[in-house]
């Protein structure tokens, strides 16, 4: 992985009082570049050549720039290119997916916000366990093998897919069919024990200025088709048997009890204290905790995107529980480029830039 201080040695000769904060123009994007926007700073994105026009539309950054392929931000002139723009690259879900965690930890020298170690520690299904358990945090039961299967269970692929692929199952025979039908036996997979109760994905944001964990809203996904069957009448059935997937293709706003606040504060605390001791200096900025509360009210927890995620694209203007903690539009877009305005103020930017 590039060091942190081949990063911060790169940071030193930046220009602090013109900084540019950009994105890959996909998954967060119009939410992120309106945050730094709302915070001063110019903005920049990189988008596919058939997609600049989406960003320009809505009139979203001062500069766009156009790539065929976004692995294309490897190549050395074009890093030089983003440096020599005082450019920090905020990171999120289609970054990881289309260049590759690896990729941006070992070849990706353009300053990123927050710390690009998070991005091994939630690609990684082994150390994403190791972490929930020092965190103390309970997930599903996982089995090593088809074999085992002898309950209901769902079947995930690593990255930053959005749930493409995944499928349910209940014996080894359905596993074996289903995953051939999709032409992914050679890839990696998680079988995992399927929990029924209602989800919730809580957005967080620690500021390692403040040492603050901070909850800045939640959102439920809606997948198709499975959320599309739901619509379906039952006696269509009998003649009309999909199977259920997985794709996310938007978001539902929500709020959750406030008896059990606690429990998603207490989650939230615990996966940056377990951060801090597995991989220091640990989370820095915005992350989510994907999570199923079952009726008996335990949270039980499947994921952690350690960067901001797509839900938090409903609160552009704040959430309910941003709009108390901040009494002004603050979006998780925003409170990223609030806290690198912060770390420019008091010379912290080393501590929240990676």
């Amino acid at each position: 992985m590039i060091s942190h201080e081949t990063i911060t040695g790169i940071l030193k000769n930046y220009d602090k009082e013109n900084i540019t904060i950009g994105t890959i123009g996909s998954h967060s994007a119009l939410q992120i570049l309106k945050g730094a926007r709302d915070e001063g700073f110019k903005t920049l994105a990189i988008c596919k050549n058939n997609r600049k026009f989406v960003y320009e539309r809505f009139h979203s950054a001062d500069e766009i720039i156009g790539v065929s392929d976004y692995r294309e931000i490897l190549d050395d002139d074009f890093q030089n290119k983003l440096i020599n723009k005082n450019l920090i690259l905020v990171p999120h879900g289609s970054l990881v997916e289309y260049v590759g965690a690896k990729n941006i930890e070992e070849k990706f020298r353009v300053p990123l916000s927050g710390n690009r170690a998070t991005l091994e520690w939630e690609s990684d299904r082994n150390k994403e366990k190791k972490w929930f358990k020092e965190a103390g945090i309970k997930m599903p039961k996982e089995f090593k093998s088809p074999e085992e299967i002898d309950r209901l269970v769902i079947v995930k692929f690593p990255g930053a897919r959005g749930g493409r692929g995944y499928f349910l199952v209940d014996h080894k025979v359905g596993f074996f069919k289903k995953i051939r039908s999709r032409g992914m036996e050679d890839e990696d997979y998680t079988i995992q024990e399927y929990i029924t109760g209602t989800r919730f994905y809580p957005h967080y944001f620690y500021s390692p200025i403040t040492g603050e964990v901070e909850l800045m809203s939640m959102d439920i996904r809606y997948e198709s088709n499975v959320d599309g069957l739901a619509r379906t009448p039952h006696w269509a059935f009998k003649h009309y048997a999909p199977e259920p997937s997985y794709t996310v293709t938007g978001n539902f706003p929500v709020v959750i009890r406030e008896s059990l606040l606690h429990k998603v504060l207490e989650m939230g605390d615990n996966v940056v204290f377990a951060s801090k001791k597995l991989f220091p200096p640990g989370m820095t900025g915005p992350f989510c905790i994907e999570a199923i509360c079952t009726d008996d009210l335990k949270f039980i927890a499947f994921e952690v995107s350690a960067r901001i995620v797509a839900g938090t694209n409903l609160y552009i203007e704040g959430s309910p529980y941003s709009q108390i903690l901040y009494n002004e539009p603050m979006s998780t877009g925003r409170r990223i480029a609030r806290e690198i305005k912060i770390a420019i103020e008091k010379d912290m930017l080393n501590d929240v830039i990676y």
